[in-house]
């Protein structure tokens, strides 16, 4: 008994050890147990690859964030209808009227013509 003890607690101390040699760059550590949709064990170690973060990183107005722009300025039924290298244009329906917002390719997606 005594035995075993002393094996899990060796093998916990090689665990933080390794956990504690982790290059300092990293940019995100996880330790998982699992969830409700999927049922993994372990230790994650690296670039956290969701689309959140990938999102964040890029400079311009993404088609995305255009359309959520247009819809919070009450631009109903929004959708793409071009984009370049520096504008994004969407058009929808306002007060009954039809409606082309176009945002410039830049950050915040600033409105050029309405």
């Amino acid at each position: 008994m005594f035995n075993t003890i002393k094996t899990a607690a060796l093998s916990g101390l090689v665990a933080l050890g390794t956990l504690a040699a982790v290059p300092a760059h990293a940019d995100s550590i996880y330790l998982g147990f699992g969830n409700n949709h999927e049922r993994r064990t372990g230790v994650y170690v690296g670039d956290d690859d969701d689309g959140f973060r990938r999102e964040h990183r890029r400079r311009g107005c993404s088609p995305d964030r255009a359309l959520d722009k247009a819809e919070r300025m009450g631009v109903r039924r929004a959708r793409i209808i071009d984009v370049s290298r520096r504008t994004v244009k969407v058009a929808g329906r306002q007060y009954g009227d039809r409606v082309v917002i176009v945002f410039a390719n830049e950050r915040g997606c600033p409105v050029i013509y309405r």
